[in-house]
């Protein structure tokens, strides 16, 4: 069995997860005035973000408020956000982001993942945050040769990158991401979780900044807001 179809199998096998999510959702707008998917989340599920294998933390590591975002490198939406959340990262100190590579849009997702995963364990924090900057602006699908060609252009020796994102112990990884992003309920990328909270899709620039404006301020996705 290819390691996609085995992927796809879990998928399919641990399904029933996502109904532990509590669907009571908050009052969210997006940029374009339409109200954004949210769910609350149990602590137990949530953190098990923060313990599954090739997350990458950008921003500040200590800050007080921690965004994690669940990506496909191939993802249109991911790589829109990717470029307002840099912005977000560098004007707010205290935004703490995790990143969580999430294969979910085929066979070109899942090898450029285990490139973002070798150059990930070969690389600190600080430099693969700029290598998946890279990824992101690239036009076209991105598969394991484009993502390599990136890593070798950031000085990276491709050989080394090779051996490993060709281990097989990415594919456990990767199957971990899968396992903890369908608990989540994240049914489509990019995903965010923060303060209990999942928000499927991007919301937009705007819409961004204030949750994690309201998370700072009181805790919460939304203040002084009610649950709808």
């Amino acid at each position: 069995m290819s390691l996609f179809s085995r992927l796809i199998a879990i998928l399919i096998i641990i399904a029933p997860l996502a109904a532990q999510a509590d669907e009571g959702r908050y009052p969210i707008k997006a940029d374009d005035g339409s109200m954004v998917a949210n769910h609350r989340v149990p602590a137990e599920i949530e953190n098990r973000i923060e313990k599954l294998p090739g997350i990458v933390i950008a921003g500040n590591p200590h800050g007080k408020v921690t965004l994690a975002e669940f990506y496909d490198v191939n993802c249109p939406y991911c790589r829109a956000a990717s470029v307002d959340i840099d912005v977000l990262l560098r004007d707010n100190p205290e935004l703490r982001l995790v990143l969580v590579p999430f294969p979910v849009l085929g066979i070109p997702s899942i090898q450029g993942t285990r490139v973002e995963l070798a150059v990930a364990r070969l690389v600190p924090a600080q430099k693969f945050y700029a290598f998946h900057r890279q990824l992101d602006a690239m036009r076209g699908v991105v598969d394991g040769n484009r993502a390599l060609a990136a890593a070798k252009a950031m000085g990276l020796d491709t050989a080394e990158v090779l051996k490993i994102a060709n281990e097989d112990s990415l594919a456990e990884v990767m199957t971990a991401h899968l396992h903890v992003g369908d608990a989540l309920a994240i049914e489509a990328t990019p995903g965010f979780v923060i303060k209990g909270v999942v928000i499927v899709g991007y919301p937009g620039a705007k819409a961004l900044a204030q949750v994690i404006q309201s998370a700072q301020r009181c805790d919460n996705v939304v203040c002084g807001g009610a649950k709808r």
